[in-house]
This record gives structure tokens, C-alpha cells and sequence, in this order.
């Protein structure tokens, strides 16, 4: 499986006392709220997006709109061939997208997602000399993907203190799940106080080259009551 950068923005905004910080940014909600969460611990912020072979590349659009609008000091759009494999109806057009609630874990679940995207951005993270790793997997309103719970968080941290050099010698770096725990609803508030425009934002499974969302996919679903629970206007737009 090759992986390689395909884009790299730069936009220094920060004091380079401050600790710097990855966050995996996918352009969807959860990743947005968690990078205005890193910004607003302190972090000077690099993104990291992944180009994998899914079903559209708005989101990608969308993380590059959302990097730049951030002021974040570096924005890398890594390729990794996940569409070379299949398993998932993200990156397999042969599978369909359930558009209705599905017992156990969906087609949606691309296998070892997480576990590469974090290895990849355990690696840049020693290389920029960064003491944490944001990701915006919550295991409240979610999938059920194995990959998204405070376990695998929890595993993951204890293999990059094993695997990296900094880790061996006694400068681990901290794998930060700061939604992990909360519900859409309050994700949704909390990144509305921290002031994140949700209408740059995409979250639809199968959302057209415009990015509008479909509305019935399993993201969709989660969004749209997020937003009704939080007592915040709905910016998606979705399909007509």
C-alpha cells in the first residue's frame, strides 16, 4: 500500500512557543470541532487529510477550505490506496451506502482506517517534535466502528510509545480524542461557542461533486439530529 503527499499548504498563524499539535482533518464535523479544540488549547496546529479513495472528494475540498479558514501552520493531503482493496462502501462502488439504520457494524467501515491515518500522523508528528495527536472519533453518536472507541485510543497511544524514538525516550505522544464521549448535540454546541462555520463542512457518506449531502445515509441522519438537539441552525445543504 503506498501512501504519499499529494498538497501542502502553509499558513503560519501561531506563536512558535506554543506546543504543536496534529489533527486529523477530514472536513467533516467531528475533525472541525476538534480543530478549533486544539486551537483552543494552545496547540500550534498542523492538519493532515487523506485522500483514500472514497466514494467523493468534496470532503477533501472542504479540508482544504476549512485549513486555510483555520490558519492552520501546515495542511498535508496524504494518498493512501484504499480503493485498491474494497471491503467498504466507502471505497467500493460495487457496495451500497445503507440508507437505513443497520444491525452491528455497517458497510460504511473501512477496515484499519484509523489505525493507518494515526500511524501516518504518529510519523509526522515526531518529525515536527509535536507532544499530541487530535482525532474526532466519538463513541457515543457514532457507527459502531471498532476503530472509533476510547480502546483502540487507548491501544494506539501505547503503540507509539513503543514505535517512535520519542516515545523510548520518554517524550510520548498523546493520542487526543477530546469528543470521544459526547453526544452529537454537544459536539455541535461546543464547536458553535468555539465559533466553527458548520457550512463549511461535509459530512454525507455519498454527498455529489457539489458537496451537497444526501440526507438518508447514516452521517446524514447523525448530523441533521445533532443540530436539532443543539438548538442550531442546519447549514448542509443537501441534495433536491
Amino acid at each position: 500500500m503506498q501512501a504519499s503527499v499529494k498538497i501542502s499548504v502553509s499558513n503560519v498563524s501561531q506563536p512558535k512557543e506554543a506546543p504543536a499539535a496534529v489533527v486529523l482533518l477530514s472536513g467533516g464535523l467531528d475533525s472541525t470541532t476538534c480543530l478549533a479544540e486544539a486551537k483552543a488549547a494552545g496547540y500550534r496546529v498542523y492538519a493532515v487529510s487523506f485522500d483514500y479513495g472514497q466514494r467523493h472528494t468534496a470532503e477533501l475540498e472542504s479540508a482544504r477550505a476549512i485549513a486555510e479558514h483555520a490558519g492552520v501552520i501546515e495542511h498535508k493531503v496524504v494518498k493512501i490506496d484504499f480503493d485498491g482493496m474494497g471491503g467498504s462502501a466507502l471505497t467500493d462502488a460495487s457496495i451500497d451506502v445503507p440508507e437505513a439504520p443497520v444491525e452491528g457494524i455497517p458497510s460504511t467501515y473501512v477496515p484499519a482506517r484509523n489505525t493507518l491515518f494515526l500511524s501516518v500522523a504518529l510519523g509526522w508528528a515526531e518529525i515536527l517534535e509535536a507532544g499530541a495527536i487530535f482525532i474526532g472519533v466519538n463513541a457515543v453518536d457514532y457507527s459502531g466502528y471498532p476503530d472509533c472507541r476510547p480502546e483502540f485510543i487507548e491501544a494506539f497511544e501505547a503503540l507509539g510509545r513503543l514505535a517512535t524514538k520519542t516515545g523510548v525516550e520518554g517524550r510520548p505522544i498523546a493520542i487526543k480524542a477530546p469528543l470521544m464521549h459526547q453526544t452529537k448535540a454537544q459536539i455541535i454546541a461546543r464547536g458553535h461557542a468555539l465559533g466553527v462555520d458548520y457550512g463549511r463542512t461535509i459530512s454525507c457518506y455519498q454527498a455529489d461533486d457539489h458537496g451537497r449531502a444526501c440526507g438518508v445515509c447514516d452521517a446524514c441522519r447523525l448530523r441533521a439530529a445533532g443540530f436539532a438537539e443543539a438548538g442550531v441552525a442546519d447549514p448542509t445543504r443537501y441534495i433536491e
